[in-house]
């Protein structure tokens, strides 16, 4: 098993951020004060920390993969292939606005995976994947 990573992002809207990682997503909420929380992300801990919003917040990058936008920066993580298409189903019910549409990229060839990208209530970008075969995550 992997060690679990630690990422802290920023958030202008701690108590919108809170519910979407919390009841959307499904995170088990850990510790937390009044400008930080502590969510299980998957086995992973992310902390959501409070930072006002500026009037000179950066624009939004995307990069051309597959004929889509791609935010950067993103992150997320790898599910499995059945977790990963009951979690869509899921979102989709939860009503997500996806940036891109969950799909299935490089079907039939190594490192087949199903993808999908969306926002939280801050504008971070998140991306949940899944390999045919997880076997070939870091096959070129």
């Amino acid at each position: 098993m992997a060690s679990p990573f630690h990422l802290a992002i920023p958030v202008y809207n701690l108590e919108a951020c809170r519910t979407f990682y919390r009841d959307i997503l499904n995170c088990e909420e850990g510790r937390s004060s009044t400008h930080w929380i502590d969510f299980n992300f998957f086995g992973h801990q992310l902390v959501i920390h409070y930072k006002p919003k500026s009037n000179q917040e950066l624009e939004l990058h995307t990069n051309p993969v597959d004929g889509k936008s791609v935010p950067v920066p993103h992150f997320g993580v790898v599910l499995d292939w059945e977790t990963f298409h009951a979690f869509a189903e899921d979102l989709k019910s939860k009503n997500i606005e996806f940036v891109i549409e969950p799909y299935i990229r490089f079907e039939g060839l190594v490192g087949e995976q199903a993808t999908m990208f969306f926002y939280d209530p801050s504008g971070n970008a998140l991306e949940f994947k899944a390999f045919k075969d997880v076997e070939q995550l870091f096959t070129k």
